[in-house]
């Protein structure tokens, strides 16, 4: 059974329900055993980290995956509960062929996830990720005597690895951050492990929410999905502190609330972090690269200073692809996916971009307010469309000639994105303008277009 195209590796890595297929109890053995056979194929005795977060089936996953890849003849080092930038950071420091992370990220806690990351702490490319996919099936076709053994007692994670990560963030820090207050949201997920610590160490003042997790109550109305929570528990104690940082339940990445308790996205961390890194002479090209997502009063801001912004596809993945292409060493999501590449980071990390953040506000002495300040958010909007069919719009000259005349209109001072949806058949209209009013006029224009022309 061969498939030309990847079926259970997605954008980040395998996802599902735990239980049900790809992740039940025969098939994350498989995954575990296939990805051990791609390891021993260029290494004779390779090791593998593997972390989870907090997750009911988290453990159980770990379990199988750990059997698995035992049974290919590959060591497994268990680090426990851990961000994902935790294991892709162990994977790269300490030798090692892989690194696994057993995660759902900000999805509910009933789903769950397998990633990968290989030595280096880059997720895996496609097409290996496509040949141990074609191996996983092959495992699951022939039943395998070893799979059905009783799960050995899982693996107590070993905490020093965990210190090993805190430590390397520790002093990643060159900036005395002793008098930051900070509201720390946790999300109940792999942040409660390391943030604590890592605060502490630093000598910051902080206060945590939804720090303890019961496996079933990861990212439920907190985190990074959520940033409004930590906002409004800023806000109600107005004056006691510096701001607010939220993670998600995987803590690859951090959203923030100012000090008066207003959402603080990844757009203006881009900013102050590209801003601050020119001024230190780290950003290289003056040039950050940003998703087709990143609102224009960034790009504005950031021509302000004299930085150049590139867009890429929406996903960190995209992102970071265009980053090594171009040389570029910041880039991000408006999500608050931020990827610092003037260090040794190989992934999005929400506790770094924390670090950066405070120490940006240390340095300058300016609230997080301040150093957003100018930059002014164009309204958005974003009208869908249903199609009969997704015919190229270039295809359609009445729908390229409603794009132009919006284009011409905005004079530079906004911006139009047509695009259709990648799973569903929706025409998309985004339209950001410098007044409400221009913006829905102009967005309903080419949406009503397309309704006429292409219209379900």
């Amino acid at each position: 059974m061969t498939h030309s195209s990847r079926q259970l590796f997605g954008t980040d890595g395998i996802r599902g329900v735990a239980g049900e297929f790809p992740l039940t109890y025969e098939s994350t053995f498989a995954i575990g055993q296939a990805l051990g056979h791609d390891l021993r194929h260029s290494q004779a005795q390779p090791r593998v980290v593997i972390g989870q977060d907090t997750r009911e089936s988290s453990a159980w996953i770990a379990d199988r995956v750990t059997l698995g890849l035992a049974a290919a003849g590959v060591t497994v080092e268990s680090a426990g509960v851990i961000t994902t930038p935790g294991v892709a950071f162990l994977a790269r420091s300490r030798g090692m062929a892989a690194g696994v992370v057993v995660s759902a990220s900000h999805n509910p806690w009933t789903d769950n996830g397998i990633k990968v990351f290989s030595g280096d702490g880059y997720k895996l490319p496609d097409a290996r990720e496509l040949a141990i996919e074609q191996e996983i099936f092959a495992l699951l076709e022939t039943p395998n005597s070893e799979s059905g053994g009783v799960a050995a007692a899982s693996l107590p994670g070993d905490a020093s690895l965990r210190e090993a990560y805190i430590h390397w963030l520790a002093h990643s820090v060159a900036t005395d951050l002793s008098r930051m207050r900070v509201l720390v949201d946790c999300a109940n997920g792999a942040a409660t492990a390391e943030a604590p610590g890592l605060f502490r160490a630093l000598g910051v003042k902080a206060e945590f929410l939804h720090s303890a997790p019961n496996g079933k109550n990861i990212n439920q109305q907190c985190g990074a999905l959520h940033p409004a929570t930590v906002a409004d528990a800023v806000a109600a104690r107005r004056g006691e502190f510096d701001l607010g940082i939220t993670f998600d339940g995987d803590a690859d990445r951090a959203l923030f609330s100012d000090a008066l308790g207003n959402v603080v996205n990844g757009d203006a961390v881009l900013l102050i972090a590209g801003r601050d890194m020119q001024a230190r002479g780290t950003l290289v090209g003056n040039t950050i690269v940003a998703t087709t997502m990143s609102n224009m009063g960034l790009e504005v801001a950031l021509k302000r200073s004299g930085i150049a912004m590139l867009r890429a596809n929406v996903g960190d993945k995209y992102v970071l692809e265009e980053m090594l292409k171009t040389g570029a060493t910041l880039g991000g999501e408006q999500s608050g996916h931020i990827l610092f590449r003037d260090g040794d980071a190989t992934t999005g990390d929400g506790l770094l971009t924390a670090l950066r953040l405070m120490e940006v506000m240390a340095r300058s002495g300016k609230s997080l307010a301040e150093l957003a300040g100018d930059m002014k958010v164009f309204p958005q909007t974003i009208r869908n469309v249903r199609v009969r069919e997704k015919v190229p719009f270039a295809q359609v000259p009445a729908v390229q000639q409603a794009i132009a005349n919006a284009e011409r209109e905005l004079d530079g001072n906004g911006r139009v994105v047509v695009r259709y949806s990648g799973t569903e058949a929706l025409a998309r209209v985004m339209v950001e303008a410098e007044s409400e009013e221009k913006m829905r006029a102009l967005a309903g224009g080419i949406a009503e277009v397309i309704r006429e022309k292409l219209g379900a």
